[in-house]
């Protein structure tokens, strides 16, 4: 199948790569990785990545391409690192003439005309970099596509550390490392916090709560967000402050949202104002099955949703308090 990709590549002059609402950092690296590579092999083409807005500690990974409703018409669009279309920033995509999807989520469908999933792989970049192997000479990395993959490595597998890590990645980690990527200055930029961010840590050690059966959770409200000064992404970036306490094996973080309130909603409707987008996390407790029950989901153990009231959260809660009760029944040594 990476033989029949690279052929569509060569196929078309203008190539448009989507991704996921919100991006993360694999997300981002698989995307502007994939841009980089195919403009540094096929500088006659036009290679655009389009997508909504960056949060700052992925800006550095590139910027995204804003382009006319036509660009489409003629186009390949290769939609990377999203599990359900729903998911997919800018509904142009669909225009496209021809369509491929790239995935490693669990809870992954087929879309478009041609779809390669691994949900075995623990980051859509190492997929792209299994790829450029495949494809040999006819493709020329260059440092920032390698650049950018390896961020996308580095945090969808947390430093190496997630579960789903094989030789074959690190393998790939080691392929990128070769072109001579400034790994100093990537770790620097995960690893180096706010004075705001530092505090808020404190304030979530101090704040977070449990459940009976072992769910710890924390909620930034929009009050708390503004008091620290802090974006809304940097507050979701803490949910695994909370990821090491012992008979807790899953937690999460909720988020205000923060939006404006909108006038003449329709019966039914939901109210952008009360958004509340949630991430979860565990170790060995598969929740994607309730994420993806409150608007979400994502990995076994990483996933992500959206509710709109207290109610909402107590009964995502609730559920994820039964998973954990099961799981302990399962695993009674679990950590």
């Amino acid at each position: 199948m990476f033989i029949e990709i690279l052929n569509k590549i060569k196929e078309y002059n203008r190539i448009i790569i989507h991704r996921h609402m919100r991006p993360d950092g694999d997300c981002m690296g698989s995307q502007m990785g994939l841009k980089y590579l195919l403009k540094n092999s096929f500088p006659d083409k036009e290679i655009y990545a389009v997508g909504d807005g960056v949060p700052s500690y992925l800006q550095e990974l590139g910027e995204v391409d804003n382009i006319p409703d036509e660009y489409y018409n003629d186009a390949l669009v290769i939609v990377v690192d999203t599990s359900v279309d729903k998911r997919i920033y800018d509904d142009r995509w669909k225009t496209g003439k021809y369509i491929i999807k790239i995935d490693h989520h669990d809870d992954s469908p087929d879309f478009g005309n041609l779809c390669y999933v691994d949900e075995t792989c623990p980051a859509c970049s190492a997929i792209i970099v299994r790829m450029i192997k495949a494809w040999g000479e006819e493709v020329k990395i260059c440092p920032k596509a390698a650049y950018a993959l390896y961020f996308g490595i580095v945090t969808d597998t947390g430093r190496f550390r997630y579960r789903g890590l094989t030789s074959e990645v690190l393998s790939n980690a080691g392929y990128l490392l070769d072109t001579n990527i400034d790994v100093d200055s990537l770790y620097n930029k995960l690893y180096v916090d706010e004075v705001a961010t530092l505090k808020l840590q404190g304030y979530v050690l101090n704040n977070f709560k449990t459940t009976p059966n072992g769910v710890a959770y924390i909620y930034f409200t929009k009050k708390i967000i503004k008091k620290f000064g802090v974006t809304k992404d940097e507050a979701a970036n803490l949910v695994n402050s909370i990821s090491t306490i012992k008979g807790h094996p899953v937690w999460v973080a909720f988020v205000d949202q923060g939006y404006s309130k909108v006038k003449g909603l329709k019966k039914g409707e939901l109210d952008p104002s009360k958004e509340i987008r949630v991430r979860l996390r565990s170790r060995g407790v598969a929740i994607n099955g309730v994420a993806s029950k409150y608007r979400g989901g994502g990995h076994l153990q990483a996933a992500g949703a959206t509710i709109y009231t207290k109610k909402e959260m107590a009964l995502l809660l609730e559920e994820l308090d039964i998973l954990v009760k099961e799981y302990k029944k399962e695993f009674p040594d679990a950590l």
